[in-house]
């Protein structure tokens, strides 16, 4: 009689395979691949961070550099840099500032105007930045009028007030609100707040905050608004409020001090600092007024 043989003893089922491991190229392949993944975002921010430091070189390159207004920007931080530090070599530059108060893109007048602020010797600063107070933006007037107070000139202090006040922004036209953002977002400059599509066009409109801040209130995506009807308002950034106070602390007016008030009050969204600046600033103000 035949002795029947188990299943895996008759060789009618092949023992497993061992588990084969990565190949060399894999490996390599695999270990380049979480490189780039981390590679990648740093690359990134250490080519827009303005922080990196600029040659001589490359700054020249950069302030010239029109089709990239974030390398003019970068070029701008770095010689304002230098210039709060005392370097005299900066003012091999001065002409480029003058020259970009004019720069069609608002973030560079921006931080232009910012600049301009650190040396008060520099030749045609003063006056730049008084013609930078009719600038459509209200950051550049902003900006241009906080320079102005480094140089004894109290010629924007309604501009400065301006800047403690919350952005209303209005619709272009009538239409649709086809989307939105969120009631207490932050946002800035330039940030989309809302996507109109007007009752006259398929074109979508982008409606965007001209300050930075924090959204107070927004239009509900669906609702229907008429032409110059409020879509949002955008209540200042801190750092905005802060600056702002400090030079109405020195220059400020008793006709500010409506727009000063609304910071001196206990709110989650005043911090301390600023709430103390604040009254910090009234106080200065009623004793000038004396």
């Amino acid at each position: 009689m035949t002795e029947t043989l188990p299943t895996s003893a008759a060789g009618l089922s092949p023992a497993p395979k061992s588990k084969r491991g990565m190949s060399r190229n894999q490996k390599i392949l695999f270990f380049l691949t979480g490189w780039l993944i981390v590679l990648m975002p740093f690359l990134f921010w250490w080519n827009t961070w303005f922080g990196r430091h600029l040659s001589d070189r490359q700054l020249t390159e950069y302030l010239q550099d029109d089709k990239k207004p974030r390398h003019i920007q970068h070029a701008l931080v770095q010689l304002g840099d230098r210039m709060s530090h005392g370097d005299v070599n900066a003012q091999r530059w001065y002409p480029d500032l003058l020259r970009l108060a004019d720069n069609p893109v608002e973030e560079v007048r921006n931080t232009d105007a910012w600049v301009m602020g650190q040396d008060t010797s520099g030749a045609g600063f003063h006056q730049t930045l008084l013609k930078m107070l009719q600038d459509p933006s209200p950051m550049v007037r902003g900006n241009a009028a906080l320079s102005l107070v480094r140089f004894g000139d109290a010629t924007g202090r309604p501009q400065i007030a301006a800047l403690l006040q919350p952005a209303h922004i209005t619709a272009p036209s009538a239409g649709r609100i086809a989307d939105s953002d969120r009631a207490g977002t932050a946002i800035h400059q330039g940030g989309l707040i809302a996507k109109l599509a007007p009752a006259t066009s398929s074109t979508i409109v982008e409606i965007r905050s001209p300050i930075p801040g924090r959204i107070r209130s927004v239009a509900q995506t669906g609702a229907n608004v008429a032409q110059g009807a409020e879509v949002a308002v955008v209540d200042p950034a801190t750092e905005q409020v802060w600056e702002a106070l400090r030079a109405l602390y020195l220059i400020g007016q008793p006709d500010d001090l409506p727009a000063i008030r609304p910071y001196e009050r206990d709110l989650p969204d005043i911090s301390n600092d600023v709430r103390q600046q604040a009254m910090e600033t009234e106080k200065a103000i009623q004793d000038r007024s004396k």
